[in-house]
């Protein structure tokens, strides 16, 4: 670890999942490990309103910048590492077509959480750094829309251990698309 991928390929890696479910945990762990550069979403959100910008529902910005700086990355040999809920088929495609683009491999990696105590838990007891955001009650997450998926990606249930949820991220991230759902 402490490199760019072992094999020198330049990855797209795309976590998505509810709030609260480990995303941003398991990135950050990710990108020191494989020396990626980690972009979250609500990184960029929160700094569009401290400039001023008008909030907007469907969070297009932040998904259109955090995709133009990804693919500048990418572009410069930088492994990426995207970081956002990714609810809907809209930005999943969004993905799919910056790393066609790219001329890089795709890793989805979808998180969930299913343990309703555990997640919970998370939820209410979460540090939320962006005071400009709204943080999620857990009546938001249990509400919200989560379109099911269509292709193929690798699920993990974070109510385990969180070294093996990191384990099987990273050999699914330097191994071929097996064991995928």
């Amino acid at each position: 670890m402490g490199e760019q991928q072992s094999n020198g390929a330049i990855v797209l890696i795309v976590f998505a999942g509810l709030p609260s479910t480990g995303k941003t945990t398991l990135a950050a762990r990710l990108a020191k490990g494989i020396v990626g550069a980690h972009i979250r979403i609500d990184t960029i959100g929160a700094a569009l309103r401290r400039a001023g910008a008008t909030p907007d529902p469907q969070g297009l910005a932040d998904y259109l910048i955090a995709e133009a700086v990804a693919q500048t990355l990418l572009e410069a040999g930088v492994t990426v590492i995207i970081d956002a809920v990714n609810d809907s088929e809209k930005p999943r495609q969004q993905w799919r077509a910056l790393a066609q683009r790219c001329g890089v491999p795709l890793r989805l990696i979808e998180l969930t959480c299913n343990d309703p105590v555990e997640h919970r838990r998370r939820v209410e007891r979460r540090s939320w750094d962006f005071h400009e955001l709204r943080q999620p009650s857990w009546a938001d997450i249990v509400g919200r829309k989560y379109e099911p998926w269509s292709q193929a990606r690798l699920v993990l249930d974070t109510a385990r251990p969180l070294g093996e949820c990191a384990e099987r991220v990273l050999a699914y991230v330097r191994a071929d698309q097996s064991g995928l759902v």
